[in-house]
Order: C-alpha cells, then structure tokens, then sequence
C-alpha cells in the first residue's frame, strides 16, 4: 500500500530542478525528488547507525573496510558467474 501524498512548496537551484525534471521522465518530478530524498534518510540513518557502533567499538580500518569489500566482490562474482559486477 502506497503512503498518501502531500503537496508541499520547496525551493531549489533552476539548474537541479531542470536536471530532475529531465530525469524524472514519466514518473515526474515529485516522483524523483521523493525518492532522492528517501535516499537521503536512508542514508541518514545508516551514518547515526556507523556513529553509534564507532563509538562503541571504535572506527573500522580500511583494511576491514577492503576485506568486506573483496568479500562482496567474490559473492557477486559467484552469483552471477560471470565476474561482471565490481565493488
């Protein structure tokens, strides 16, 4: 089920709203700014997550970060069996 819609007024840069109107296709403009900003929240929350568990067990290493990296490159690889998808 879908949420109900609101109108609402926002302001932004002509250039972006242009950008967003042209890629919005037939979705629409609304369609692609709600989803961006869903983007936006989600990507929110996941940094209040990364901040919380940093700070109960400390900043991941980039060697960590690599290792889950390589880890998720090998498992497409294997899904897909081609190799065709990168990190």
């Amino acid at each position: 089920m879908t949420e109900p819609t609101r109108k609402y007024s926002i302001s932004m840069p002509r250039d972006i709203a242009e950008a967003a109107r042209a890629r919005g296709g037939p979705s629409g403009l609304s369609a692609y700014v709600a989803a961006a900003v869903a983007r936006q929240i989600e990507r929110d929350n996941l940094n209040e997550l990364i901040q919380v568990a940093e700070a109960e067990h400390g900043p991941v290493s980039e060697e960590e970060v690599q290792a889950l990296r390589d880890q998720l490159h090998e498992a497409r690889t294997r899904q897909t069996g081609d190799g065709a998808h990168a990190a």
